[in-house]
């Protein structure tokens, strides 16, 4: 087992450290404040619109699932351009998988609210 804090503690030094990363993301990602902003204009058109709880739910869901995916894309990102800044094969592949994933939380969040929204 990994020594340091254990329990109540870790807990309370991981919300901690969380919360740095979201600071993080805020500070240096662009796409993070954009999808995160939108998240913040959407969040109470879920609760707003008609909708069963399931749907709210769903709407809901898609948006973390959005941001989720794209503090996942940034880590990759800082990771792999704090290996290096030379061109490697699977450090582009990498980014790019990464960036397909937020492409694909796009397009799922879109199918979902377009779906509960207007059909």
């Amino acid at each position: 087992m990994k020594p340091g804090k254990k329990g109540l503690e870790r807990i309370w030094y991981a919300t901690f450290n969380s919360l740095r990363g979201l600071k993080s993301a805020w500070q240096y990602e662009a796409a993070f404040r954009q999808e995160a902003l939108m998240c913040l204009i959407l969040v109470p058109v879920a609760f707003y619109v008609e909708a069963s709880l399931a749907e709210r739910l769903l709407l809901l869901a898609s948006l973390f699932i959005l941001l989720i995916t794209e503090l996942l894309n940034s880590a990759v990102e800082a990771v792999v351009d704090r290996v290096g800044a030379e061109f490697h094969e699977l450090s582009g592949r990498s980014k790019d998988l990464a960036s397909a994933a937020v492409f694909f939380a796009l397009l799922f969040m879109l199918v979902v609210w377009v779906s509960i929204l207007f059909f």
